[in-house]
């Protein structure tokens, strides 16, 4: 294996493939990178959306869905020559998440999770990694979530999944980092998003209550967070004060964090009897 030194990424003169950028989380990097200056090119599932979110960027996109390899394989090739570049910064912030009590999920609904957002996600390093390499140089940044830091009620099919990102992005960092990329995983907490518009319609009411003091955050905080974990080189992006602590001292905070949050979930339980 070739040892590269580690160089630094300038964003404005990079060009920038994101998955899930035609809303939420994705939407919003994709608009900061192109503020500060970057190519940006958007792949999404949903055409009239991710039409809309092209135009008003004056980005190029393709429309695929991240759980396909050949069509997402294709859909990145295709930018990277429309565009005259290959990509530079690669954000995997395609996902979903479907909450809901573990006896009672459909078993369609842990494959989907796994499908969508820890392949998803693996598709599209795959396609672009070994170009990153050759070159020395690039950004791979994949969004996870706080359920990728500590298994929480309600989220037995998504966080796996979530967990799975974590697990590739770590492997990865060992692997790519001396080979002058840079690797970095986002833990956000709930986002005010559209995605967690619909994921609401299905949270068991513990999963409320275990939640309930958390305060989404906006697309655009962690948008930002992202763009400067990618010009800082960091692999943990955190967007706030709570998920940097767990990730930080997950393992001192985890017993007291899950103390509390059984807590919340038998009061649910008791107040329904």
């Amino acid at each position: 294996m070739t040892m590269r030194k580690s160089r630094s990424l300038d964003v404005g003169s990079a060009h920038a493939i994101v998955t899930g950028g035609s809303s939420g989380i994705g939407l919003a990097t994709a608009r900061l990178l192109a503020e500060r200056g970057a190519q940006v090119s958007l792949i999404a599932r949903g055409p009239e959306r991710l039409a809309a979110a092209a135009k008003e960027l004056s980005a190029a996109s393709r429309a695929a869905d991240v759980a396909d390899q050949p069509a997402l394989a294709r859909a990145i090739a295709e930018l990277e020559r429309e565009q005259g570049r290959p990509c530079d910064i690669l954000i995997t912030s395609a996902g979903l998440a479907r909450p809901g009590h573990f006896l009672e999920l459909p078993d369609d609904v842990f494959r989907e999770m796994i499908e969508v957002d820890y392949f998803g996600t693996l598709h599209a390093i795959r396609a672009v990694a070994p170009g990153m390499v050759a070159r020395g140089r690039g950004s791979v940044v994949a969004v996870s979530s706080a359920a990728g830091l500590i298994g929480l009620f309600g989220y037995s099919a998504y966080g796996p999944a979530k967990f799975a990102v974590r697990g590739l992005m770590e492997s990865l960092r060992a692997e790519l980092t001396p080979r002058g990329v840079h690797v970095g995983v986002v833990f956000p907490p709930d986002v005010d998003t559209p995605q967690l518009a619909e994921e609401n319609r299905w949270k068991p009411e513990e999963t409320r209550a275990v939640g309930k003091t958390i305060r989404p955050l906006t697309a655009e905080k962690v948008a930002a967070a992202i763009v400067a974990g990618i010009e800082r080189r960091r692999f943990v992006i955190c967007p706030d004060p709570g998920t940097r602590a767990l990730a930080r001292f997950g393992s001192v905070l985890m017993p007291l964090l899950n103390r509390e949050f059984d807590r919340r979930a038998r009061s649910v339980a008791k107040a329904a009897k």
